[in-house]
């Protein structure tokens, strides 16, 4: 079987049906290997990164899903990505139900307002986690992060 000498896809006829290459002008010779897939997309069906975003969407369901799947959690970064995402998110409830429980203990109810704030703070934090990563970039947090990076 013919391979396109452009993106290596498999050619029957004259063109390459993925690029669109001709398959005359520069035709590998016989026996050649084709090109291999670009990393992370070999099989795969969606890139690290997008993988990476992907365990921030649904914080704990995500984080602990792409712990056990099987191309994914052999993956180093994304490995990092799923267990910040838990620990952030169990970091978050932790902190949310100690903030609102010491608010109604102290009866602070002019202070309840800090609470959405708080919220709201940690839904940027959390839109700019999914943003990051599927950039590629590797945010590691401040306290979380490391303990994160231990377990990857």
């Amino acid at each position: 079987m013919a391979f396109c000498a452009s993106c290596g896809a498999p050619v029957e006829g004259k063109f390459c049906a993925k690029c669109g290459a001709s398959a005359d002008a520069a035709a590998p010779p016989a026996g050649s290997v084709p090109p291999s897939p670009q990393p992370g997309a070999a099989g795969a069906g969606i890139s690290d990164n997008a993988a990476a975003a992907l365990c921030y969407v649904l914080g704990l369901i995500t984080g602990i899903l792409f712990l056990v799947l099987a191309p994914y959690n052999q993956n180093k970064t994304i490995r990092f990505h799923a267990f910040q995402s838990i620990f952030l998110n169990i970091a978050w409830i932790a902190f949310w139900m100690v903030i609102n429980i010491i608010f109604v203990a102290v009866h602070m109810f002019s202070l309840l307002f800090l609470s959405p704030l708080i919220g709201l703070a940690f839904f940027v934090l959390w839109i700019y986690m999914i943003i990051a990563a599927y950039q590629g970039k590797m945010v590691v947090l401040p306290v979380i992060g490391p303990i994160a990076q231990a377990q990857a």
